[in-house]
């Protein structure tokens, strides 16, 4: 597949400031559709942005014989219903993160990729990015020694739309479309990260609460998980602290040193060792997912291999569904 027709479902601020100009940025790739269910924005995102074709039926946009690849950025229970229906059509997918609302859906997805011979591929970008591939790098040099334990800690204050009524909340805090509450949303991206570097999570326990009482899904959460190497590691998740309390850090822990970062606010990595600390600051590229994308492109035309595959992205989802004990 040299020439690269991207159909989008689903076109919301994620394809306008993260991924969307990036797919025209590729040699070789182009965005010819767009749909959502919403005619005007469908129909305004198409202007704004130069793409020829619009709709407002999924199915429509998949049969289109000008799609040959699509890129399916909806909320997670939506997933894996598009991403199934375009590789029963034989056409390649690329999902945003998490790869489904649960895992059960995963392996749905899974199965029909094989079936198909059809290629699933998902959007954890942080894996391509500079900012990690160096927190990647120092790891695997050996500065931290033998890796002891790893630690994540996230806590944010309230969103102002969280004080909404029920059923006018974000999308992201209706468990039956999101999966879960922010939880779901952000930690992905985290156990993705550490699942990279650590190997599989193998063992994954939680406790959830709904301390501030803003909407009905967890706002909090406190979790321990062990990686296939016996490597032990813990979270922490709060959606509802107050702002002094507010966190993004992930701290890896060895026998001769510590490494810190953040996954969101992207502070400085921080390595402390003997020799001293020493502090990274390395910027993002204009479109964060624009080096994932890439991969993809060139995995699709047969010049590289992206390794962000659906059974890549599977074992974050198990991790998550049973620290929120959906199983």
């Amino acid at each position: 597949m040299k020439k690269l027709q991207w159909g989008f479902i689903g076109c919301g601020d994620v394809t306008e400031k993260k991924s969307g100009p990036a797919f025209s940025e590729v040699e070789g790739s182009e965005v010819v559709a767009v749909m959502s269910r919403h005619g005007q924005r469908t129909r305004s995102y198409a202007e704004r942005h130069g793409i020829k074709k619009w709709y407002t039926d999924a199915q429509e946009l998949i049969d289109d014989p000008d799609v040959n690849a699509v890129y399916v950025a909806t909320p997670p229970s939506s997933h894996a219903t598009f991403a199934i229906m375009a590789m029963r059509a034989g056409k390649p997918v690329y999902v945003e993160k998490p790869l489904a609302a649960s895992y059960e859906d995963c392996a749905r997805i899974n199965r029909v990729s094989e079936e198909t011979g059809q290629p699933c591929f998902v959007a954890y970008y942080r894996r391509y990015l500079p900012y990690f591939q160096k927190v990647k790098e120092i790891v695997d040099s050996g500065q931290l020694g033998k890796i002891i334990n790893v630690q994540i800690r996230l806590a944010t204050p309230p969103r102002a739309e969280d004080y909404g009524e029920d059923g006018q909340q974000p999308w992201r805090l209706q468990a039956d479309v999101a999966g879960g509450g922010y939880f779901y949303d952000m930690a992905p991206h985290q156990l993705d990260l550490l699942q990279q570097l650590f190997g599989v999570i193998t063992e994954a326990r939680g406790i959830c609460a709904n301390r501030g009482g803003f909407y009905k899904v967890e706002d909090s959460v406190s979790a321990c998980f062990e990686f296939e190497s016996g490597l032990p590691g813990s979270g922490s998740w709060c959606f509802v602290a107050h702002e002094s309390a507010s966190e993004d850090r992930i701290e890896i822990i060895g026998d001769q040193g510590m490494l810190c970062f953040s996954v969101f606010d992207f502070q400085p990595i921080k390595l402390h060792n003997s020799g001293g600390t020493q502090v990274f600051d390395i910027p993002n590229p204009p479109y964060v997912q624009g080096p994932i994308i890439k991969s993809v492109c060139e995995h699709l035309q047969g010049i590289g291999v992206c390794a962000c595959t659906s059974v890549s992205a599977t074992p974050t989802n198990w991790v998550m569904d049973r620290i929120l004990g959906k199983f």
